[in-house]
């Protein structure tokens, strides 16, 4: 199957690569069927391309890359739309990236992490799970043992 996307271009998509969000992602409810394509020059970026619409193109990365580590709970709704029936091995989460560009000098790249994709790579369908109350918490990890202790 042949698609246009207007960032990327004219694109063959395998059809068993197609992962579908059946109630589409909150905002773009029309589109529902997407195709995950690795970025050229990052390990880290991904785009997930709608098949629906060729102007809605999502930044998207594993949240591991940023040492943001989810432990939420699907409901018996969002298992049985993933058909995940209880078994997670097969779900990845992926957060959604946007550039803040308020500061023109140096625009940043911001996470949505209040609401993370979850797809099950097994059946190939996704939601958007919205997370209403977020605790969050901090891991701090030891990178060296060494001190620079050189003059500035």
């Amino acid at each position: 199957m042949e698609i246009k996307s207007k960032l990327l271009g004219e694109q063959v998509v395998d059809p068993d690569t197609i992962i579908t969000f059946p109630h589409g992602i909150p905002g773009f409810e029309n589109d529902k069927r997407f195709k995950f394509f690795h970025q050229e020059g990052s390990d880290i970026v991904f785009w997930l391309q709608s098949l629906d619409n060729d102007e809605v193109l999502f930044s998207v990365a594993h949240p591991t890359h940023f040492n943001i580590n989810y432990s939420f709970t699907l409901t018996d709704e969002e298992e049985a739309m993933l058909e995940a029936e209880g078994n997670s091995d097969d779900l990845i989460i992926m957060i959604i990236l946007h550039k803040n560009e308020e500061n023109t000098e140096k625009p940043t790249i911001k996470g949505s992490i209040k609401a993370p994709l979850v797809i099950n790579t097994k059946t190939r369908k996704g939601i958007q799970k919205v997370l209403v109350q977020v605790e969050q918490s901090i891991t701090l990890t030891e990178t060296s043992n060494e001190i620079d202790l050189s003059a500035s």
